[in-house]
C-alpha cells in the first residue's frame, strides 16, 4: 500500500510540473522603432529572424542577452503600460544589453514621442 501511494504521489508531481510554467519578469530599457530605412537597413520590413513586419503588428526586437534569458523568437511578452501581448520577432545589434525596441509600424512621430523609458516586461518560461 505504501508503495502504491508513493507511486501515485510521484505521478501527480510529474503531471503537475509539466502543466505549470512560471513567469519571468525583468526591467529593461525600451525604445521604439519603425519600418524606415534610416532606422534599419535597405529592407526595413524584414526582421532578423526572417519575419515580415507590418504596421499594426505588436512586435518587439530584443537585445541578444535577452535571447539567452528566454526571450527567443516568437516569445509572447507583456509590456507594462501597453495593452495586449507583443511577440519577439526581431533582434537588436550586439552592442545593446537589457533593451527592447517596440515596433511602431510607420509612425515615426509616435516612436520619437515614446523616446526611451524603463519598463517591466513579463513572459512565460519555456518548458
Amino acid at each position: 500500500m505504501r508503495f502504491r501511494i508513493s507511486f501515485l504521489v510521484g505521478v501527480l508531481i510529474l503531471a503537475l510540473s509539466g502543466c505549470s510554467r512560471g513567469e519571468s519578469s525583468m526591467e529593461v530599457t525600451a525604445s521604439a522603432y519603425t519600418s524606415s530605412v534610416g532606422e534599419t537597413d535597405d529592407t526595413p520590413s524584414l526582421a532578423a529572424w526572417g519575419d515580415t513586419l507590418k504596421p499594426g503588428m505588436k512586435a518587439i526586437a530584443v537585445s541578444r542577452d535577452l535571447i539567452a534569458a528566454g526571450l527567443t523568437h516568437n516569445t509572447i511578452v507583456r509590456i507594462e503600460g501597453f495593452e495586449g501581448e507583443y511577440r519577439v520577432l526581431d533582434k537588436m545589434n550586439r552592442r545593446w544589453e537589457k533593451k527592447i525596441d517596440i515596433y511602431m509600424g510607420n509612425d515615426r512621430k509616435k516612436a520619437l514621442q515614446w523616446g526611451k523609458q524603463k519598463v517591466m516586461i513579463y513572459w512565460q518560461d519555456a518548458e
